[in-house]
């Protein structure tokens, strides 16, 4: 009988840290850039709602959980699909990301994106191919730039830093790639298809991030499919004080119980 309680303490003090979610889609909103909502049209599907499919070829959308204020201290995972041969944009996520934002005289967000191809736009300026981390911030709303300084990476948004193997490499066509997102206060991690690409401990802000809502991106591309999304709470969120310690002390009196007995 002791045993079966000691068992069981230890059962319940372990932290369900492993437990993925699944992510349901169903309450989730759209932003377009300068308030033009539609700009997108996200179509949530899936059994459980978490999947959701892009398909307008339009000025950057988000679509996000507009109750969530706070995703930092989490770890998201799901996969993302561009399932078209038409186009060669922009696809990918926002962290930390508010409500109007995308219509914001102080945004204050981090956007993670991917292009297919390099393509040169004008005063836009030029779109590198591949996965980069992009911190934007301040007056969104006022730029006279078509998609708001976004592309070329001017003005609001600043590049942080390339994918360490895809920062110069595009998505494929028709291509599954798998994800997996962390997100603290001062930590932001993203792996492809189980590589990490994305290592970035904040700068700015006094070194931490500020939080808000785990979203998906797109920009001037469509058909764009993210599915099986799910949420855990992030690896690197250390345990309650003391708990390894007391772990432990359960084992050492389970193992010298059973020496008494043997």
């Amino acid at each position: 009988m002791k045993q079966f309680v000691l068992a069981t303490t230890a059962a319940v003090m372990l932290p369900v840290l492993a437990q993925a979610a699944s992510v349901d889609l169903s309450g989730w909103t759209e932003n377009g850039l300068r308030g033009n909502n539609n700009a997108g049209t996200w179509t949530v599907q899936g059994t459980n709602n978490d999947s959701v499919v892009q398909s307008i070829n339009g000025l950057p959308t988000v679509f996000f959980d507009p109750t969530s204020t706070g995703a930092q201290g989490t770890a998201l995972k799901g996969s993302i699909k561009v399932e078209t041969t038409a186009d060669d944009d922009f696809i990918g996520f926002v962290l930390g990301y508010s409500d109007g934002e995308m219509n914001s005289n102080a945004a204050d967000f981090w956007l993670i994106d991917w292009k297919q191809n390099t393509q040169p736009l004008g005063i836009e300026g030029t779109a590198n191919a591949g996965l980069a981390l992009t911190h934007v911030s301040g007056d969104i709303a006022a730029t006279t730039l078509t998609y708001g300084g976004l592309w070329g990476k001017t003005g609001v948004a600043s590049e942080k830093q390339r994918g360490a193997n895809l920062g110069s490499t595009g998505w494929a066509d028709n291509t599954e790639y798998t994800f997996d997102i962390e997100f603290t206060a001062n930590l932001i991690q993203v792996k492809v298809n189980g590589v990490t690409e994305l290592t970035w401990t904040n700068t700015d802000n006094g070194g931490t991030f500020g939080d808000g809502a785990f979203g998906f991106y797109n920009s001037s591309q469509n058909a764009v499919r993210y599915a099986g999304i799910t949420s855990e709470v992030a690896p690197s969120i250390p345990l309650p004080a003391g708990l390894p310690l007391m772990l432990a002390g359960l084992g050492a009196f389970g193992w010298m119980r059973r020496k008494q007995r043997s």
